[in-house]
C-alpha cells in the first residue's frame, strides 16, 4: 500500500515531547519499518515548517523529508479539487481547499490517506478518497 500521510499525523508524530499515542502514528511507524512507499506534497511540509520555533527543528524537517518523495499538482489536480470541493459543498460538507486537493492527489496516485483529521471522512463519503483504517 502506498500512503499519503497528511500533516496531522507528521505533526503528532513529530512533535517535541514525546510521539503522540495514536493508532495513527503508529501505523506510520509500521509502515516506515516495512518500506511501505510514503509521499508527501509541498503544502504538507510548508505546513509543517509553519508550525515549527527555531531553525534547529525546521532543519530536522527538511533533513527527515529529503527522502519523502514530494507529488506536484498539476493544473488538472487543481481544476479536479475545485470539482471535488464543490461536489463536497452541494452535498452539505464544507471542505477547506487545501484538503480538497490532498484528496485529489490522493484519488489521483491512487493513494490511500493516512490522517487524523475528520474533515477528510467527509470528503471519502462523498469520493473516490480511500482512508487508512486500522486492521
Amino acid at each position: 500500500m502506498s500512503l499519503f500521510v497528511d500533516t496531522s499525523v507528521w505533526s503528532l508524530a513529530l512533535r517535541r515531547d514525546a510521539p503522540d499515542p495514536a493508532r495513527e502514528v503508529g501505523a506510520l511507524v509500521r509502515a516506515i519499518e516495512a518500506g511501505e512507499t510514503i509521499v508527501t506534497t509541498g503544502l504538507v511540509l510548508q505546513e509543517l515548517l509553519q508550525g515549527l520555533s527555531g531553525p534547529k527543528a525546521r532543519d530536522q524537517i527538511v533533513d527527515r523529508f529529503s527522502a519523502v518523495p514530494v507529488l506536484v499538482p498539476d493544473r488538472n489536480d487543481h481544476i479536479d479539487a475545485a470539482e471535488l470541493r464543490n461536489r463536497c459543498r452541494r452535498s452539505g460538507a464544507q471542505i477547506g481547499t487545501i484538503d480538497a486537493l490532498l484528496a485529489q492527489l490522493c484519488i489521483r496516485h491512487e493513494l490511500t490517506m493516512l490522517t487524523a483529521d475528520s474533515d477528510f471522512s467527509r470528503i471519502a463519503d462523498r469520493s473516490a478518497l480511500r482512508l487508512w483504517k486500522p486492521a
